[in-house]
């Protein structure tokens, strides 16, 4: 029975520093089962970066201890041969990892691109006399270098718990490059949410791989290992099997229990890699849907307001007509009643004077034709004040639409308002080099134009494609074509009817630089978008390019 339960707490151990403790230690127990936080928060940190020019000899560089191990310490020496560079190093004074959290159980030393990329290129294990040495490779040619306190050897991001940078010496030779920033894990964020830690007094002795792996695989289930990497991570929970085994026994043979320990380390580190893979996959999925039902809505809320405006115009017409019908009846009635007075008048006037009625009747035409062409050219200048005003409405309402189309098109890709129509200009760099492509950049951007010009679906587009004048003529003109023929399909996907839409290469013909500089050249390199219609003051009946 006493076996049984010594076995049993055996296999629960988790993060400790038992292989570098006394006999009789407080180890950790912690349960498996908890619930999974899945986002792991990064911070930055810089440091100096040196080049080691190809096959330059030999150079040493220092290490010194950061603020949370001032006393660490530590030198370099940096050998460049052909196809690598070895890096033996020494440090001295260093604590115990488990002194940052007990999920710390091992030091690990990184280069540091002057581009930000870690790479990890072995453990630093610490020696009795707090001392420890390493002898490594790498195949980078500048870089920078670091020790950070880690859960375990195969970690592909450091953390932030930095102990050690280098230092670079007077003598050290090489150039200094740039300063280095790379992201490190927030200290803490190997500790999953849920866990509770009992401390449980165990006589035993087990390598530091043992509790490595029992880390790795703990970590990789806190990050969604068990979900989305389930193959991998139940591989690693056998191989932790296996070395849980390899524990109890009652005469433990290290060898074969450290290099099963660090293959499970592997194994978990690789189911973990894999899940934060797929969980950002899922969200950049969830991303483009909430993208596309966005866009949705958008379409809807445009045809509802046509619909609207189109309902309201008719309502607007109707009125119209029923006014002119009432107008019209009114001077009827109006005319009528003064046709009446003067027949009466009239009669009045023959019965009294024969000659003063003609008279009076040849006064009263002349009175009625005066009258006739003063209401005539009342009437011509009422109808000409109303043409030209709704000329200068609908004019007005044009230059409105314009300039709100172009602030929309121009808060997302760079645009100029021409007499032909709105250019929206594309860069080269949205395109792979050489190809016509579609850059995910330029997908985004071309999404979000799409978007806005389906709210204006009596609007042209014309697509021009141009290149620089590197190359030859024909290779520049395929080019040109199958750049706008790209950017064309990719609206016509996004909504835009195709009827809107045309797309033609100008090659080199039509420079807005001069192609005497790679700048000039840059600018030549563009796909050009001309929106036009009567909607927004002017027809497309012009090809693109330069103004």
């Amino acid at each position: 029975m006493k076996t049984k339960l010594l076995l049993a707490a055996v296999i629960a151990l988790s993060l400790t520093a038992v292989a570098q403790t006394d006999p009789q230690t407080v180890i950790v127990v912690e349960p498996m089962a908890h619930t999974s936080t899945y986002r792991i928060n990064v911070v930055s940190r810089s440091v100096q970066a040196v080049n080691y020019k190809h096959r330059s000899g030999s150079t040493k560089l220092d290490f010194t201890g950061t603020n949370i191990m001032p006393l660490a310490s530590g030198e370099a020496k940096v050998e460049s041969e052909r196809g690598s560079i070895k890096i033996r190093a020494e440090f001295g004074n260093l604590d115990k990892p488990t002194t940052f959290g007990s999920e710390y159980l091992t030091y690990i030393l990184w280069a540091i691109s002057p581009e930000g990329r870690a790479i990890n290129l072995g453990e630093v294990l610490v020696g009795g006399n707090s001392r420890s040495k390493v002898d490594v490779t790498t195949d980078l040619q500048a870089f920078a270098l670091i020790v950070t306190a880690e859960p375990y050897y195969a970690v592909r991001q450091p953390s932030n718990v930095v102990v050690l940078e280098n230092v670079i010496r007077e003598d050290t030779k090489g150039t200094t490059a740039v300063s280095a920033k790379y992201e490190l894990m927030e200290r803490g964020g190997y500790i999953p949410t849920g866990y509770k830690f009992d401390p449980v007094i165990l006589n035993a002795k087990l390598p530091l791989e043992f509790f490595e792996a029992r880390n790795a695989l703990r970590i990789a289930q806190s990050e969604g290992a068990e979900s989305y990497a389930p193959e991998s991570y139940h591989r690693a929970v056998e191989q932790m099997n296996t070395v849980d085994e390899y524990a109890t026994r009652k005469h433990i043979d290290s060898k074969p229990m450290i290099a099963v320990a660090r293959e499970t380390v592997q194994t978990a580190e690789d189911s973990r890699a894999i899940a934060v893979k797929k969980m950002d996959e899922e969200r950049t999925e969830n991303e483009r849907q909430a993208a596309a039902d966005a866009r949705a809505k958008t379409q809807e809320q445009a045809d509802t307001a046509i619909l609207l405006r189109n309902q309201a115009q008719a309502d607007a017409a109707t009125a119209l007509a029923a006014k002119t019908q009432a107008d019209s009846a009114t001077v009827a009635a109006q005319a009528a009643k003064a046709q009446a007075e003067s027949d009466t008048a009239k009669a009045q006037s023959d019965a009294a004077n024969a000659q003063y009625a003609a008279t009076q009747a040849k006064a009263d035409m002349a009175n009625s034709q005066a009258a006739s062409a003063t209401a005539l050219s009342a009437a011509q200048a009422d109808a000409e004040k109303s043409r030209l005003k709704a000329q200068q409405e609908a004019d007005a309402e044009k230059a409105t639409l314009r300039r709100k189309l172009s602030a929309q098109l121009n808060s997302i890709l760079q645009t100029r308002d021409s007499a032909r129509g709105l250019i929206v200009s594309m860069s080269d760099v949205l395109f792979d080099t050489g190809k016509y492509s579609l850059k995910s950049g330029a997908r985004e951007k071309l999404a979000k134009v799409a978007g806005i010009l389906l709210a204006y679906p009596s609007l042209n587009i014309e697509v021009g494609g141009y290149t620089d004048n590197v190359g030859g003529d024909e290779m520049n003109q395929k080019l040109s074509d199958h750049r706008a023929g790209s950017v064309r399909d990719y609206l016509v996907q996004e909504g835009v009817a195709t009827s809107s839409v045309t797309a033609k290469g100008f090659g080199n013909a039509l420079p807005v630089a001069s192609n005497d500089n790679s700048a000039g050249r840059q600018q030549n390199r563009r796909v050009e978008l001309l929106v036009s219609g009567e909607a927004i003051g002017n027809s497309s009946n012009v090809t693109t390019g330069s103004l």
